[in-house]
């Protein structure tokens, strides 16, 4: 599904992937794992098309399609979806609204009729009761005074509505307690259930224990260091950075 050869991006002139190479599978769940400033983040906001990133060297293909010049709204078309390690707040803009106009907008990019307005509100309070949110949260303007928790959910949320095919969890866990965290698994097993392909960015193994990776990588540096399977997890839990990639040179 996803095929990363040999990719080198820079920001403002500075080189911070320097040769990453990532094959991801239909239906696979991969973990990143990395220092601050490996290059985790980068990586997912060049899968998703930031303009920020620029790409000098190297390709990214989604479904055997180069999408190196495709724009972040034509990814989304395709099917890529990323979340936010901090989302952004946007008073006045309702969360049942906007949610509706998303999957409208994603729906006439692929040449599909819209969902009609009853079978939208049905699937919306039936994935909000999975979640554990009350009804009155759609009503909500989007971010406004919420939570780290609520955020985070709200993520979730949105990836089930739009029903996404690769979804890329950038630090998803990040200032969650262990109920938010079941919470936001349960939800990343269920879009794995409808068939989805997801890439994981954390710092710790937590959410790990709760969405089994069929492969970790640790970035360093720019580039891929080690690949393996959960027990690098583990190592890493009882060790660190340092000396796993040490290990492995």
């Amino acid at each position: 599904m996803l095929e990363i050869k040999n990719l080198h991006v820079s920001a403002e002139n500075n080189s911070i992937l320097k040769g990453v190479s990532l094959t991801v599978k239909k239906g696979e769940v991969h973990a990143l794992m990395g220092q601050n400033g490996s290059g985790k983040s980068t990586l997912a906001n060049c899968i998703a098309g930031h303009p920020f990133y620029t790409i000098t060297k190297g390709s990214i293909s989604f479904n055997k399609k180069n999408i190196n010049k495709l724009a972040p709204n034509e990814r989304a078309a395709l099917g890529i979806y990323l979340t936010f390690q901090n989302p952004p707040t946007l008073p006045g803009v309702k969360i049942s609204s906007y949610l509706r106009t998303a999957k409208n907008a994603l729906a006439e990019a692929r040449h599909e009729s819209p969902t009609e307005l009853t079978d939208y509100l049905r699937e919306l309070k039936t994935t909000m009761k999975f979640l554990g949110l009350p009804l009155k949260f759609a009503n909500r303007s989007l971010n406004e005074g919420f939570s780290g928790g609520e955020k985070k959910k709200l993520e979730i949320l949105q990836a089930l509505m739009l029903k996404p095919k690769l979804i890329i969890l950038d630090e998803i866990d990040s200032g969650l307690d262990i109920d938010a965290i079941k919470v936001v698994a349960a939800g990343v097993k269920k879009l794995q259930a409808q068939g989805a392909t997801i890439i994981i960015i954390t710092h710790y193994q937590r959410i790990l224990n709760f969405i089994a990776p069929n492969y970790v990588h640790i970035l360093q540096q720019g580039v891929i260091a080690v690949s393996g399977d959960k027990s690098l997890v583990e190592r890493l839990e009882k060790t660190s950075f340092k000396e796993v990639t040490t290990t492995h040179e």
